[in-house]
């Protein structure tokens, strides 16, 4: 993929819904998850991207969301924004198992929030986000561990150990771009 146009489109094509995902579970707002999504696809712009296979590029992509939601993080930590209840478009959830789990999940700690979206959501194995994330693997594990037992509370004791077998790939607010 020499032709930067192509490498874009079939980024977005195939990474674009979990770029936008992972933006919107850490920034909890439709709107800054739009301008990272951006700012993400354009950064792929400047990078060389000679050599790197699709599992390489979704990786990166994933990466360099995580990094543009701290910075933007960082930015709001000086710029206060409305808070998520106050936003209209974030009040119409489904009255589904898997709407009322990601509300939940949503209610979780940014720490706890990110690792619970890259292991159910985006599929990703706990040593693969220990490396998105540059944290120790049992790190991870015990952020999933008190990530669990939170939400199990939150839900008034529903056993959510395994994987989500119904999960569709979908977060509730999420348009998907796929």
């Amino acid at each position: 993929m020499t032709d930067p146009e192509t490498l874009l489109r079939n980024a977005m094509e195939h990474h674009g819904a979990a770029v936008y995902r992972l933006a919107l579970c850490r920034m909890q707002s439709v709107q800054d998850a739009e301008d990272v999504y951006q700012d993400v696809f354009l950064r792929l712009l400047g990078q060389d991207t000679a050599g790197w296979d699709s599992e390489h590029l979704r990786a990166w992509l994933l990466r360099c969301t995580v990094n543009r939601c701290h910075d933007l993080y960082r930015f709001r930590l000086r710029r206060p924004v409305l808070a998520l209840e106050d936003l209209p478009e974030m009040e119409a959830e489904t009255d589904s198992r898997a709407g009322m789990l990601w509300e939940a999940v949503a209610r979780l700690p940014e720490k706890l929030r990110t690792p619970v979206h890259l292991y159910y959501a985006e599929g990703y194995s706990t040593e693969e986000i220990a490396g998105l994330l540059d944290i120790p693997v049992a790190t991870v594990r015990t952020r999933l561990h008190r990530a669990r037992r939170k939400l199990k509370d939150l839900l008034e004791g529903d056993d959510h150990e395994e994987r989500l077998p119904e999960f569709d790939g979908a977060h509730p607010a999420a348009g998907r771009a796929e």
